[in-house]
């Protein structure tokens, strides 16, 4: 059996991909995270600060079974640029802990279209994996280049998944559109408010793609594995595009509500005095008690709701190598939808 070590195991794409792997029955798995976790049969937990280079020796140093590393970790800052110490930081960490002492055959990096420069504007679509680099630091390219460094003559190989936006259902997660769109809808129901689309005016036409978690999962574990993706680049979404000029009022259907004229309204600013409904909301339908702040995606909303641009990028390349799942976006979004009324987090 190859031994997993998933970094950033509590995660929304760690958790997923943790998931997968014990679904699989072929993996044992090593979650690091900061607060640890509750081990399972196949599942053991390791608490340590990836920021720390000493806590990453003395907790790590002597994991020689571990045959491939996932890498999930993220750290926010508060500027793109900040974010590139920290973020290749905590890799050299976990890599100058583990080579020296596994037999290693992979290391998989998460990535995302920020290699595109999507975060700051209009880019070309679809990227590709080929497309040109950026002359602005960024840290998932920089990560990039330490493994495609650090790989040369070695016997291990990488891989860098590139999801778009990704959608899943858990709590706390400051990048968690589905939640945003769900918690926004049903405090506007709760208000007796239409659904109205609160992005810039040039985004309610634009086309974009989603990805799934689940999907996300399993592209990671193929590529890991596949000895054609060894040391490749992959861009991994849903296989389908969508507009919200299309998909907005079936949102609305779906929460049996009316649909109001486009209005660029900033969440972070209009959802913060909403506490008070939704607390409510959780009194007297009966929904488990979890924080609004741990809901309320708000600023990343703003963010994807901003793209007055295409944002989507080519996943033929995964596919030509054997990768052929595919989810269908709107499918995706009411079953989200769906999991969050079971979770008891909307009514």
């Amino acid at each position: 059996m190859n031994t997993a070590l998933v970094v950033g195991a509590n995660g929304v794409i760690g958790t997923n991909l943790i998931n997968h792997l014990e679904s699989l029955g072929t993996w044992n798995i090593i979650g690091l995270s900061r607060r640890g976790g509750t081990d399972r049969k196949a599942l053991s937990y390791i608490s340590v600060d990836l920021l720390d280079k000493d806590n990453c020796t003395a907790k790590l140093g002597a994991l020689s079974g571990v045959t491939h590393i996932f890498y999930t970790a993220y750290q926010d800052r508060p500027t793109w640029g900040e974010l590139v110490a920290p973020n290749l930081a905590m890799l050299a960490n976990v890599l100058n802990a583990i080579e020296p002492v596994a037999d290693l055959k992979h290391v998989s990096l998460m990535q995302g279209y920020k290699v595109y420069g999507a975060h700051y504007g209009q880019f070309k679509t679809p990227a590709k994996e080929s497309d040109d680099q950026l002359i602005s630091t960024e840290f998932n390219l920089e990560q990039q280049y330490f493994l495609q460094k650090r790989q040369m003559g070695k016997n291990w190989s990488w891989s860098a998944i590139r999801p778009s936006v990704v959608g899943e259902t858990a709590t706390g997660n400051p990048m968690n559109l589905a939640m945003a769109i769900a918690v926004y809808a049903s405090i506007s129901k709760e208000l007796g408010i239409p659904l109205r689309f609160p992005g810039k005016p040039g985004a309610y036409d634009k086309l974009l793609e989603i990805t799934d978690s689940g999907l996300l999962a399993k592209a990671t574990v193929w590529a890991a594995t596949s000895p054609q993706c060894a040391n490749q680049a992959f861009n991994i979404s849903n296989g389908d595009l969508f507009r919200w000029n299309d998909l907005w009022p079936k949102i609305a259907a779906y929460f049996e509500m009316p649909v109001a004229f486009p209005l660029q309204l900033p969440l972070t600013q209009v959802m913060a005095d909403k506490k008070a409904v939704y607390e409510g909301m959780q009194d007297r339908y009966g929904l488990e008690k979890y924080p609004y702040g741990e809901l309320s995606s708000w600023p990343f909303a703003d963010f994807v709701f901003s793209w007055d641009y295409d944002f989507f990028a080519d996943g033929t390349k995964a596919r030509r190598l054997g990768f052929h799942e595919f989810v269908d976006t709107e499918k995706m979004f009411y079953r989200l939808f769906d999991e969050m009324r079971a979770k008891k987090i909307i009514p």
